[in-house]
């Protein structure tokens, strides 16, 4: 699985409500369930003006996989494609990490 964010990262997912940023919300999701995924930093924001004129290449994998330019993404092992972190943060809840088996 691979979790898509901009360049904050994980950045800011812990605080309450509104001020968390999405992308640091998305990955506090998963990282508190346990899961292990491949994590891919995106350059480009809505607020950074100046990444704007580079935007469009910067962001072509997420909107190839996604049809739209906006992270925080989740790519599930099977090629299904999560987009936002409210259903990022769902469907980890409803999706809890396989138990590893021990070893008798």
């Amino acid at each position: 699985m691979v979790l898509y964010t901009c360049a904050d990262g994980k950045s800011f997912g812990g605080l309450p409500g509104p001020m968390a940023h999405p992308c640091g919300r998305a990955a506090k999701a998963l990282d508190d369930a346990g899961y292990e995924y491949e994590w891919k930093k995106v350059k480009g924001g809505t607020l950074k003006f100046w990444t704007w004129p580079s935007r469009a290449r910067d962001r072509a994998e997420i909107e190839q996989l996604s049809g739209q330019r906006a992270v925080p993404i989740l790519v599930l092992d099977g090629g299904e494609v999560i987009t936002g972190s409210g259903p990022i943060a769902s469907w980890v809840a409803e999706n809890p990490p396989p138990v590893p088996a021990t070893a008798s």
